[in-house]
């Protein structure tokens, strides 16, 4: 019989994106009320999708890569892109100067991989539940970050993987100092 082992926790962390400076910061503000103190926030990145977003979204978007709280277990991440979801329609009834002002992609780092939570429904994603998949978009492997062949353009950059670096780091310096290191239940 399979033995069951303990689950390590989490750096939870949400991608923020809109062309809006303000709608960016008051929805990072937004999440940390939510989700608890901001603990590392990236500089507004270029975000690179192709022009895939730019008809609903407008052009020139940035994205910002927030971790928030202490380390969590994952086993919300469903919920978690439920609230974002329902936040984004929100923004969108407030700030009304586009279509869609405001994208969030929330997700999870471990010392492994860099997931995110997304509603669509690919080959390489698995189900949670309540219509909403984790795709494993990052994996480290080899003292680096390693992309896959679905990995979107924006998160295969050498910021995305110096902020997964710093979470890493960040977890592994609160598995260390807790009682739950690589240990079995």
């Amino acid at each position: 019989m399979a033995e069951v082992l303990y689950v390590e926790p989490v750096i939870r962390f949400c991608a923020v994106i809109s062309h809006n400076e303000q709608v960016r910061n008051e929805a990072i503000e937004r999440i940390a009320n939510r989700w608890g103190p901001i603990s590392l926030q990236s500089e507004p990145l270029p975000f690179i999708a192709g022009g895939y977003y730019t008809q609903a979204m407008g052009g020139d978007l940035k994205k910002v890569l927030v971790a928030y709280g202490d380390p969590i277990d994952a086993d919300t991440m469903a919920d978690w892109k439920r609230w974002t979801n329902d936040l984004e329609i929100e923004f969108a009834k407030r700030f009304t100067f586009e279509e869609r002002p405001l994208n969030l992609d929330p997700g999870y780092i471990t010392q492994a991989k860099l997931v995110l939570a997304t509603t669509k429904d690919r080959d390489h994603r698995v189900y949670l539940r309540d219509g909403i998949f984790g795709e494993i978009t990052l994996t480290y492997t080899a003292k680096r970050w390693v992309h896959h062949r679905w990995t979107y353009p924006d998160y295969r950059t050498d910021d995305v993987a110096a902020f997964a670096t710093d979470c890493r780091n960040r977890l592994r310096d609160h598995l260390r100092d807790s009682t739950g290191f690589r240990q079995r239940q």
